[in-house]
């Protein structure tokens, strides 16, 4: 299987309780490599901008007010399935639907169905999506690993 690049997102929720050691420590067991990371603060403006295609939804505002609400840490993930890995590893969106060991489910807390924006962590869905949110956050020269 070729190896892919994934975006990953630690959401304001995991940084604020302190989990990002413990998010890297499941990518590592999954078999993915950290190529590029920064901790930063979205704005709001590119808050809007990277969620775009979720524009039309009810919960547009309110996932674009809690995603420059705080800091991320945003880093790209490498490895065989990188995509799938890291979807397995993140678990179902409702972290109470989550299966157990997937960190949603691991790390949750109980929050109303409005909410369910605030479950941690966020990955690509596709290949096609992967190029677009990496190239969001880095340059090509600030990814390392077995393609540079």
């Amino acid at each position: 299987m070729p190896v892919e690049h994934t975006l990953s997102i630690i959401k304001p929720d995991a940084v604020a309780r302190n989990l990002i050691g413990d998010i890297y420590k499941r990518f590592d067991q999954a078999g993915l490599r950290i190529v590029a990371a920064r901790m930063m603060r979205m704005s709001t403006e590119d808050a809007r901008r990277f969620y775009a295609v979720h524009s039309e939804r009810f919960f547009f505002e309110r996932l674009v007010n809690f995603m420059s609400s705080g800091p991320i840490m945003v880093q790209v993930l490498e490895g065989e399935d990188a995509i799938g890995r890291n979807r397995q590893i993140m678990g179902a969106t409702n972290p109470m639907k989550a299966e157990p060991g997937t960190i949603r489910r691991d790390f949750a807390i109980d929050l109303p169905e409005e909410e369910l924006h605030q479950n941690m962590v966020h990955g690509s869905d596709s290949a096609e999506a992967a190029a677009q949110e990496i190239a969001f956050f880095f340059k090509p020269d600030e990814v390392f690993g077995s393609r540079g």
